[in-house]
């Protein structure tokens, strides 16, 4: 490694090398960061801390349907069975799925609790 230390007047050492060597050195510690980050998310995967989602949910989100109902789906459950784990009423649950209403942060708190998902992954 080519370098030149400079002393500042305040007795500081600075290391200078040539830019070429700087990002190198840059990109070699976000490859190990990237590496650190597959790691943890293996081990959260095994852990059942971490979940795979399948394209065709992530693309029936994109394409704009109801998140509750696209969740509701993946998971398995019917409306009433949502609703009961939720403690909702199958037709508020239904409106919320529609859009005819929006659902309260309490009510949305329950209704990702019941399906095992973040309030961020239903806003």
């Amino acid at each position: 490694m080519n370098k030149q230390i400079i002393t500042t007047p305040g007795g500081e050492r600075l290391v200078v090398i040539p830019e070429a060597e700087f990002d190198a050195m840059r990109e070699a510690i976000e490859d190990a960061q990237d590496a650190a980050a597959v790691v943890e998310y293996r081990r959260k995967l095994a852990a059942g801390e971490e979940e795979q989602i399948p394209s065709a949910i992530v693309d029936r989100i994109l394409a704009g349907e109801n998140k509750v109902r696209v969740w509701r789906d993946h998971r398995g459950i019917s409306a009433r069975e949502l609703a009961v784990k939720a403690a909702l009423s199958t037709a508020y649950l239904s409106q919320i799925e529609t859009g005819a209403r929006a659902g309260t942060i309490d009510v949305m708190k329950r209704i990702a609790e019941a399906l095992g998902v973040t309030l961020d992954e239903l806003a």
